[in-house]
């Protein structure tokens, strides 16, 4: 039976029979987003992890993570997401260029990558974005935790996070220098 749901053809939404079907076909592009708190010499202080209920019921953690619109540019689709997830009083500090600290690949069978999602192959253009505001999480997330860089890296915090987020977390934590 075709969607009922139709999308403004300007937008850059497909509907969700659509989007299923280039799931199945294509790899998608994402932008994800680790925030973050820097102290005055630009340390990174805190770590910001979403908590949410994933689709099976499970409670998990996440970082910021969002589609890439067709004719979205990359900052464009990371402000979007950011304030989508994290509130509009967030006050996200995007780069002059943003420059990804990994690319991160998603497949929905066993691969040679340490990252997975059941519903689609998916790359995934990975930031570490300073936030200055307040964050009042929205969409379907349950709350924002701030937590400390060594928090954020530890084994009890990457076992919560689904899809091998908590790889990139780390990644995240080393590229920005506050873990080895």
């Amino acid at each position: 039976m075709a969607s009922t749901r139709t999308p403004d053809p300007d937008s850059g939404w497909l509907s969700d029979d659509e989007l299923a079907q280039v799931r199945r076909r294509l790899p998608i592009l994402y932008v994800e987003a680790v925030p973050v708190r820097l102290d005055g010499m630009g340390v990174v202080t805190e770590v910001g992890a979403l908590l949410r209920v994933n689709p099976a019921g499970s409670i998990t953690r996440t970082l910021v993570s969002g589609r890439v619109l067709y004719g979205e540019t990359l900052r464009d689709a990371l402000y979007r997401h950011l304030e989508k997830d994290l509130g509009p009083m967030a006050f996200p500090q995007l780069p002059a260029s943003p420059v990804p600290f990994s690319v991160a690949e998603y497949f929905p069978f066993p691969s040679p990558t340490r990252f997975d999602d059941d519903r689609q192959h998916a790359v995934a253009l990975a930031f570490v974005v300073p936030v200055t505001g307040t964050c009042d999480p929205r969409q379907d997330a349950l709350e924002l935790t701030w937590l400390t860089p060594e928090e954020a890296a530890s084994d009890r915090v990457s076992n919560e996070m689904e899809g091998g987020r908590g790889a990139l977390l780390r990644t995240a934590l080393a590229s920005v220098g506050v873990l080895p």
